[in-house]
């Protein structure tokens, strides 16, 4: 079992930054991939960024060169730091983790709600 709390959340102009904050509880060290996901106003939820333990790495192309993805195992937390912002990046922030042996890649296009383990979500709201 791993819970996960997000924060660092909150409401910024178009071209400002934010840092998500993902903290890992309970069985961190059998996390193979984690990850960011977007669920904006009337959306699907969709891939922001993964990372997994195989060194790969994985955005969407919405946020290549904007965002980047890291963590830091020490203190079993995951970031997200996030530049340039636009109002299209406005929604739901929910942090994933999967036990899964995969790529970023597939990471990024195959976890669900379904599947894994899901945090709470932060709300990011972008103003024009």
């Amino acid at each position: 079992q791993v819970q996960l709390v997000e924060s660092g959340g909150g409401s910024v102009q178009a071209g400002g930054s934010l840092r998500l904050s993902c903290a890992a509880y309970g069985r961190p060290s059998y996390i193979y991939c984690m990850g960011w996901f977007l669920q904006a106003p009337g959306k699907e939820r969709e891939g922001v960024a993964t990372i997994c333990e195989d060194g790969t790495i994985s955005y969407a192309d919405s946020v290549k060169g904007r965002f980047t993805i890291s963590k830091d195992n020490a203190k079993n937390t995951l970031y997200l730091q996030m530049n340039s912002l636009k109002p299209e990046d406005t929604g739901m922030y929910y942090c994933a983790a999967s036990f899964r042996r995969m790529t970023a890649i597939q990471a990024l296009g195959t976890m669900t709600p379904a599947s894994g383990y899901w945090g709470q979500g932060t709300q990011v709201t972008v103003s024009s």
